[in-house]
């Protein structure tokens, strides 16, 4: 059962779940990093969509403008206004190119101003995207409440938001980082699987045969620490041991392998 991100009162949330919960303003919030309302993330998300809407609409306005044909007449159209005025033409330059040096700083910091708020938002876009999606997957296949930080720090390692979509790349950052088939880019759910194997003390083991199942499988695997259901690893008779005594952790190594 996927976690709730906010309670009204103490009273409602699960008794097991009440230390992961912090009152705050009223109400009682889920406390993980990154982890913010629905109603945040779609102020995010329009935000990004009403910036990219600005910077199309001022492309599609200008295009076939070229500026600094613009630049030229704009400057001689002052030149031809400060002689008028009886400036000599050494004066009429050092006045256009003070107009044009301050013009130009305005517009860059505005730029800069506009770059930065938008990688801001598009950097806590990404993360909460992300550490929500693995959140949602990880608590279908088991994951401890106390883990939360733990996995989504390793999934902000290898995902990054394509196109409004989480996609994994490899160490390097660039390279895509493939599924099962070798084909198609590796999915979120591909990911905790894995991660269900290469870290299992990050999930709950439910042992069906009590005590002496659990001993059965160290670290959440096999009794030789291995997944049985791996080509390199595969042994029957420890996947109907593991079917056995836990068929819920079976099913998680099966679907990882």
């Amino acid at each position: 059962m996927a976690l709730k991100f906010k309670f009204k009162t103490r009273e409602e949330i699960p008794a097991e779940h009440q230390s992961l919960y912090v009152e705050r303003d009223g109400a009682w919030l889920l406390d993980a990093e990154g982890a913010v309302e629905k109603s945040k993330l779609d102020e995010f998300r329009n935000t990004n969509l009403t910036l990219a809407k600005e910077r199309d609409e001022l492309k599609q306005r200008f295009d076939g403008i070229d500026p600094e044909e613009v630049r030229k007449l704009a400057d001689e159209k002052r030149a031809l206004e400060l002689k008028a005025q009886g400036h000599k033409p050494e004066e009429i330059e050092k006045i256009v190119e003070g107009r044009i040096k301050t013009l130009r700083g305005e517009l860059e910091k505005q730029v800069s101003s506009l770059s930065t708020e938008r990688d801001q938002l598009t950097s806590r876009l990404t993360a909460i995207q992300i550490d929500q999606g693995v959140i949602t997957v990880a608590t279908k296949r088991g994951l401890r409440p106390t883990a939360i930080p733990d996995i989504t720090s390793r999934a902000r390692m290898i995902f990054k938001l394509v196109n409004g979509a989480p996609r994994a790349f490899e160490a390097d950052g660039e390279t895509i980082r493939y599924g099962k088939d070798g084909v198609t880019p590796m999915t979120l759910e591909e990911w905790v699987d894995s991660q269900v194997s290469d870290a299992p003390h990050l999930f709950e083991s439910n042992s069906g045969g009590g005590a002496a199942g659990a001993s059965a499988q160290p670290h959440g695997r096999g009794s030789s620490g291995k997944n049985p259901f791996r080509r390199e690893s595969w042994n029957l008779t420890e996947q109907m041991k593991l079917q056995k005594t836990d068929p819920q952790l079976a099913a998680r190594l099966k679907a990882a392998a």
